[in-house]
């Protein structure tokens, strides 16, 4: 019995810093399952840890050792309470802000959400410029009310006098089907890599109609698709949990990728609904999952434009889509940077060099090739670049912490006001803004 005890006390040693380190950390992304139900386990495990401890006379049997272990285990009650009074003060600063500095930077932020009543103080307020809604915004409903909770969204925003939301899903088809069901799931862009070119055409503008046209009926008026990156020739890598872009790509060749894509994206328009090209500058040739990681691209750019950024000026040059920039770093342009922050790339390469004046957004900026970094200074450079838009996509609480990087840049004058400018009048010219 004695060696169970102990057995039980280095365990209660060992875990915890563990869960010290999730009260702390409470706020971050990788803890987003603990929130909820997950908050409630590890208060009580930990509440009940230390009335163990307590109960069991570890504050004067033990000595300092004993008082120390019930100090560690209140610490994840305290980092929890302090984790949240941090969200709670940030949240409302920033819905108390300035109207004038509110619209200004609210305009460039897409949000993921999980709380309507919170999403729709933000979309009243001018706050973001649109939301992002995934699987999880169908959990448990049906697609009516997912429709119904959008149209009373944008019907805020018009009692506001704020132009219409941006309404955004990822609906690429194959394993990128977030909305299906109840949206019809549809193969990957790829499976009509071996067709005919015509037959090519012709199925990958019913897909985009198809899409578009579901998508619509939801109130959803941008997709982020199609992924436009090469098939990659190297084997999967058993680290990437979350790109698989070997699933994704449609080929490894840029003009059936090209000819592809501007078809589908040709069905998707014609029923209302924008697509968004991505990855740029391409994930075929990199590694690393930036869901996690930072990643290069160390090919030469006469290499990459004459192949994998081919797709990408092609239909860029032929339609209306948007452009996402992802997080890989291009070592010949602006080493260590990743792309969705470079002005090196977003605003010398993509609009003086391809002259491409259309919406420009980042991939996911709670994805770990950023957030585990500095996010703050990715959000600054990104809108000193040209960016357009930030989405914010996985948890739509660090929207506060994104929102604060700006706002404090703003006020230190450190954001570049000609660009801010610029990327209003692309919004405006694309009726994003009024």
């Amino acid at each position: 019995m004695q060696i169970v005890k102990r057995i039980g006390v280095v365990l209660l040693w060992i875990a915890g810093p563990v869960f010290v380190f999730a009260g702390i950390n409470n706020n971050d992304p990788y803890f987003v399952p603990l929130r909820g139900a997950g908050n409630i386990l590890l208060v009580a495990a930990s509440a009940a840890a230390v009335l163990m401890l307590l109960r069991r006379d570890f504050l004067s049997r033990r000595g300092w050792s004993g008082r120390l272990l019930i100090v560690l285990w209140c610490l994840p009650l305290l980092g929890i309470t302090v984790s949240r009074a941090t969200l709670v003060l940030r949240e409302r600063s920033i819905l108390e802000a300035e109207p004038a500095l509110a619209r200004t930077l609210g305009q460039h932020f897409i949000v993921g959400y999980s709380s309507f009543d919170e999403v729709a103080r933000l979309a009243e307020r001018g706050l973001i410029a649109g939301v992002y809604v995934t699987r999880h915004n169908l959990a448990g409903r049906t697609a009516d009310e997912l429709k119904a909770e959008i149209a009373a969204l944008q019907g805020k925003r018009r009692a506001a006098g704020l132009p219409s939301l941006v309404v955004a899903a990822d609906q690429e088809g194959g394993i990128v089907s977030h909305l299906a069901p109840p949206l019809t799931r549809l193969p990957a862009l790829a499976s009509l890599a071996e067709l005919s070119e015509d037959q090519q055409k012709a199925k990958a503008e019913e897909f985009g109609r198809i899409h578009g046209q579901e998508l619509a009926s939801l109130g959803i008026n941008l997709n982020f698709a199609p992924a436009l990156d090469l098939r990659p020739e190297a084997k999967r890598n058993r680290l990437d949990f979350n790109t698989l872009i070997s699933q994704r790509a449609i080929s490894d060749d840029p003009a059936k990728v090209g000819a592809i894509a501007t078809a589908y994206i040709r069905g998707l328009e014609s029923a209302g609904v924008d697509a968004t090209v991505k990855h740029f500058p391409g994930l075929g040739r990199v590694r690393a999952d930036t869901h996690h990681f930072r990643a290069d691209l160390d090919t030469p750019v006469d290499e990459l434009e004459a192949t994998d950024w081919r797709p990408f000026r092609d239909v860029l040059s032929t339609t209306h889509a948007r452009l996402m920039v992802g997080h890989v770093a291009v070592s010949a342009l602006d080493p260590g940077r990743p792309a969705s922050h470079s002005k090196a790339v977003i605003d010398g390469l993509i609009r003086k060099q391809w002259n491409y004046q259309g919406i420009v957004m980042t991939d996911d900026l709670v994805m770990g090739a950023i957030y585990q970094h500095n996010v703050c200074t990715a959000v600054v450079e990104a809108l000193n670049a040209g960016v357009d838009l930030l989405l914010v996509a996985y948890d739509g609480l660090q929207f506060y912490r994104l929102f604060a990087c700006a706002s404090d840049a703003a006020e230190r004058n450190a954001l570049d006001t000609a660009m801010l400018r610029a990327s209003e009048t692309r919004l405006r010219r694309a009726r994003m803004v009024d």
